[in-house]
């Protein structure tokens, strides 16, 4: 579907005006070792790409998605535990939590994301990435 995404590569879509989802995403840049993620603001083109192929209602998605060629479109807590479980130890002992039934698991995210731009913050403008890691977002 996304013609910039090589296959072996999986894209995280992120909230890019979100201060908590921005730090996830400095947090799993720092720790993806393979690179094997990629990553687009949901604001971006390839974000709204991705929406509107899968006809996401972003009114109750709108924090983090994870698609991959393989595997498709995973979102919410489905999404973060996919992207942890990925990562180097001790991150992937979080696929623990798989074994906690998904309609809890998303409860508690969907707390946090309501929540996030009263706890967290949020920015004017989506993060720019730097030189080193333009590479790794999608326009």
């Amino acid at each position: 579907m996304l013609t910039e995404l090589p296959k072996h590569k999986q894209l995280i879509l992120f909230d890019g005006v979100c201060n908590l989802c921005n730090s996830a995403i400095q947090y799993v840049i720092k720790h993806d070792k393979t690179k094997k993620f990629m990553f687009a603001a949901l604001q971006s083109e390839t974000g709204k790409q991705v929406i509107a192929h899968y006809k996401i209602d972003i009114k109750k998605i709108d924090s983090i998605l994870l698609y991959s060629e393989a595997f498709g479109l995973k979102y919410k807590s489905s999404a973060a535990l996919k992207i942890g479980s990925q990562l180097q130890f001790p991150n992937y002992l979080i696929a623990v939590f798989y074994i906690v039934p998904t309609f809890i698991r998303n409860w508690v995210y969907d707390f946090i994301a309501k929540n996030r731009y009263k706890w967290y913050g949020k920015q004017v403008s989506c993060m720019i990435p730097t030189k080193e890691l333009e590479s790794r977002f999608l326009k």
